[in-house]
């Protein structure tokens, strides 16, 4: 359905809970109209969320990034569209069932422990990592799952498809009472993140990435922004005291040239570069479950998110894999990708 002109009062009688067909354009984009109508949906009823409604807008006025970044056709893999579909219900399954836990401790007293690297863990984390657990070895039992809290599941040693989960990205958020936080899901496949959800378990949104398909918020098609420049881009990362001696000053080069320095969303910064409000995220110290599942998300809006290099970011996990740590810049313009990975000047 290509339609040239819609109301807000049309667009928002869309039923978003009515699920079509998975696959998507990926012709022009308006990134700022999608986005503001789409956040008018809510997924209410989490068990009939859509994952993509096949609209697509166009306008000569506005422009967005709508090229899908190494994103090529997902039989190129060997995964037919009927399995990527499939891993995409699970997926939903799996946000719905931690969100549901997660839902129920937000903003509510509970104790709160140390890691060994003193980040927070709380029952909330443990309780929702367990429930996507039980769902993924119910639906796919031969499949591996690698999380936060309980690391490598599986009885090989390695396996084709790995599931990646962060129950709460932003666990500082959460006892705190901000709903910034989120839940992050990854499916691999021979390395490759394949499928990739944030989900906002308060707020009630979900963007889902899929390999060779237009990332979805909501069930409404999203797309990355425009920027030509450093000095028009609106930066965001969680927090400048997370970055250390040459990382530190690695990434004030880029402040210094930016338009807009944000910080404190943690995963949420990166949903909202998939958006089109944000043009450019960069953290340091992240491990897998952190980004793997953003990768899909960026660019199948049509962003782009690599390492300090401008390299992939890649991870191979096995039984044996510690948990590296990833310096990530991620931009929804290519242009403005590039310099800030000239500013960054990491070697």
């Amino acid at each position: 359905m290509q339609l040239q002109m819609l109301s807000q009062s049309h667009f928002l009688s869309l039923n978003p809970r009515t699920s079509l067909p998975l696959s998507s354009s990926i012709s022009a984009v308006n990134s700022r109209r999608i986005v503001s109508d789409s956040l008018a949906f809510p997924h209410s009823d989490t068990n009939s969320f859509a994952i993509s409604s096949g609209v697509k807008l166009s306008s000569p006025t506005m422009t967005s990034n709508c090229i899908l970044a190494n994103h090529g056709d997902i039989a190129d893999l060997g995964i037919e569209n009927s399995e990527l579909d499939k891993f995409a219900a699970v997926g939903n399954k799996l946000a719905d069932a931690a969100g549901e836990v997660i839902r129920k401790y937000f903003r509510k007293s509970f104790d709160i422990l140390d890691k060994e690297d003193s980040s927070p863990v709380t029952i909330a984390d443990q309780a929702a990592e367990e429930s996507m657990v039980k769902i993924i070895q119910e639906n796919f039992p031969s499949h591996a799952i690698y999380g936060e809290e309980k690391g490598w599941r599986c009885k090989e040693e390695i396996a084709e498809y790995v599931w990646v989960l962060d129950p709460i990205d932003g666990t500082k958020s959460f006892i705190t009472g901000k709903p910034l936080f989120g839940t992050l899901i990854a499916l691999l496949y021979k390395g490759k993140p394949i499928l990739g959800i944030i989900d906002q378990p308060v707020l009630k949104e979900r963007w889902t990435g899929l390999s060779g398909r237009r990332t979805s918020l909501n069930g409404q098609e999203i797309s990355t922004r425009s920027c030509s420049s450093l000095s028009k881009a609106y930066l965001y990362t969680t927090s400048p005291h997370l970055f250390e001696g040459d990382a530190e000053l690695a990434f004030a080069r880029v402040r210094s040239k930016v338009k807009v320095p944000l910080y404190g969303c943690d995963c949420y910064a990166y949903a909202l570069l998939a958006s089109g409000f944000v043009d450019l995220v960069i953290e340091s110290g992240l491990k897998p479950y952190d980004i793997l599942s953003l990768i899909p998300v960026i660019e199948g809006a049509g962003g782009i998110i690599t390492d300090w290099k401008g390299q992939q970011l890649t991870w191979e996990a096995s039984a044996g894999s510690p948990a590296t740590s990833f310096n990530v810049v991620a931009a929804g313009d290519r242009q403005v990708h590039q310099q800030a990975v000239d500013a960054l000047q990491w070697q």
